[in-house]
């Protein structure tokens, strides 16, 4: 018998009815078509429940085109995920969302795609394109483009700026919900901001915080990533707003995607105490309903999109179906990935060691970035320089180093500012994942290394490099200088070897390339570092270097 037409003796979690019972599921035709009461006697083994749906996940954080992600993912048990392309959106414009709905195409996994609504995503960094509102317009009639992506510029959309309303609009005319993005927004901000209608937020690093988005009617986003990770503060309110939050891990890299993904996050919350049904209503029902996806609930005539698990605690993936199709079994994908093509943009040129070179001013301080293990919140420091013959360097021992950002879409001089938090004792790490602009961003002990491991990303037209004394080592990523051609096995081993050389050189940081990416993040507070210079989150315009 085919794979999309079987009987499954099993365990059913009915979640809306918050019950388990023994049943027999027949698909035909890639759907559900009959759902009974087990025979007398039968003791099937495992349980059957949804497929986990990530609420709201950038592919290209995991260095993965959409048909390797989905190859690495349905293994984990997610079937579908909704997905903001603006990371390649900023690099390559409309094409690049193009791509990423095109590459999606070629495997049967469920992508619900959104269009970029701030792209550039602010107007003091270069990005690689532009959207505006006849852009996200067209996108927004793709009937492959489910909702209008995070609305980033939250002092636009308080200011009323008129493209950004414009956009909100014209998906609310669509029915297509509008994703939200306001880390620290409160009280009436908060309720402004969600009544111009805007629908979620994945951004709340506190839970009073969320209380006041949810009180503004946002359904709220618990992210827990390879950067970010908010769960432990938020997880309480899946028990006390069942219904109203979803899972999500906004950006994932691919060596943490090797081993986990929702599945990961459901068998935390349920270890932690939460109830079993709302993780579940979280995890796999609340994002379909809110979205309106395709994918299939478990009921009669649904899309056969389920998985078996081992048990309601360890959450072991054992298969994946969609739509009726078997996709992966016994932690091994069984979707077959065609090859794909590179699309990129990348025109800047090598730089010297002295274009890092600071000038000291004498009798003043430093204003520093602070980086925070585990968020992409920054803080603002003012330290003392270290300085010598007029300059001020990177002095590793008080962890004080130099962070550069170089523009890769035109040759221009590097910003360079100063950053603690990194922990590199020696050496450099650089990449040209930098959100959103994605220019080179690179954090390092000496100006020396700093200029190899960016020039060593200028020779691969994107990737991620780190450079220890007379040792290079670098991976290439040549979709729009975020994503490889290869499978996720390959990227991760890769990647790790990268991250161990890091931390080998000194950065206690649990993901040092995922938060380096976030350095240049202006729309995350508090002080960050564009390609034209030192930026206040918080005041919302460049800062000066020297106090």
């Amino acid at each position: 018998m085919p794979d999309h037409s079987f009987t499954l003796d099993t365990h059913l979690v009915d979640i809306p009815a918050r019950a388990v019972r023994p049943a027999t599921i027949t698909v035909e035709n890639g759907r559900i078509a009959s759902i009974a009461p087990a025979s007398v006697g039968l003791e099937p083994k495992g349980f059957v429940l949804p497929g986990f749906v990530d609420a709201h996940v950038h592919i290209e954080s995991s260095m993965l085109t959409p048909a390797h992600f989905a190859a690495a993912a349905v293994v984990h048990g997610t079937v579908a995920t909704v997905s903001d392309p603006h990371e390649i959106a900023n690099v390559l414009g409309v094409p690049g969302v193009r791509y990423m709905l095109d590459n999606a195409a070629t495997v049967p996994f469920k992508f619900a795609f959104g269009a970029p609504s701030c792209v550039p995503a602010t107007t003091f960094e270069t990005a690689g394109a532009a959207l505006g509102v006849e852009d996200v317009t067209a996108l927004l009639d793709d009937p492959r483009i489910f909702y209008l992506s995070e609305v980033m510029n939250f002092p636009g959309v308080l200011a009323g700026d008129a493209d950004l309303l414009a956009m909100i609009a014209a998906a609310q005319r669509r029915g297509k919900p509008v994703d939200g993005h306001a880390p620290g927004l409160r009280g009436d901000d908060a309720k402004r901001y969600h009544a111009a209608g805007i629908s979620t937020d994945h951004e709340c690093f506190t839970k009073a915080e969320a209380l006041d988005k949810l009180a503004a009617g946002a359904t709220i986003q618990i992210r827990e990533g390879s950067a970010a990770r908010n769960f432990e503060a938020l997880f309480p309110l899946i028990d006390e707003f069942p219904g109203r939050v979803m899972l999500c891990s906004d950006d994932k890299h691919p060596d943490e995607l090797v081993h986990g993904h929702l599945d990961a996050l459901v068998r935390r919350a349920v270890a932690d105490g939460a109830d079993v049904f709302n993780v579940l209503q979280a995890a796999c029902i609340t994002p379909v309903e809110h979205y309106g996806l395709p994918v299939g609930q478990l009921r009669v005539g649904d899309p056969a999109d389920f998985i078996e698990v081992d048990s309601l605690t360890g959450f072991h993936v054992l298969r994946t179906f969609i739509d009726g199709v078997c996709v992966a079994q016994g932690r091994e994908s069984k979707l077959e990935v065609k090859p794909a093509e590179a699309i990129n943009r990348f025109d800047c040129s090598p730089k010297s060691t002295e274009d890092f070179a600071v000038p000291a001013e004498p009798g003043k301080s430093l204003r520093v970035i602070e980086a925070i293990d585990g968020q992409l919140v920054t803080h603002a420091l003012e330290l003392e320089p270290a300085v010598e013959d007029g300059a001020a360097l990177a002095d590793p021992p008080r962890d004080l180093l130099k962070i550069a950002v170089v523009n890769r879409y035109a040759d221009a001089p590097p910003a360079v500012g100063f950053v603690t938090g990194f922990g590199l004792q020696r050496g450099a790490i650089a990449g040209s994942v930098g959100h959103d602009s994605h220019n080179i961003v690179a954090v390092g002990a000496s100006d020396a290394e700093l200029a190899t491991a960016v020039n060593a990303v200028v020779e691969m037209r994107g990737g991620l490099s780190a450079v220890d004394g007379d040792r290079v080592e670098t991976l290439p990523l040549p979709v729009a200088g975020l994503i490889s051609l290869d499978p996720c096995d390959v990227v991760a081993n890769a990647y790790e070897s990268l991250d161990h050389l890091a931390k080998a050189m000194g950065s206690d940081l649990r993901a040092p390339y995922m938060t380096l990416s976030f350095m240049a993040l202006l729309v995350i507070p508090s002080l960050k570092l564009s390609d034209r210079g030192l930026f206040d989150g918080e005041s919302f315009g460049f800062a000066d270097l020297w106090v």
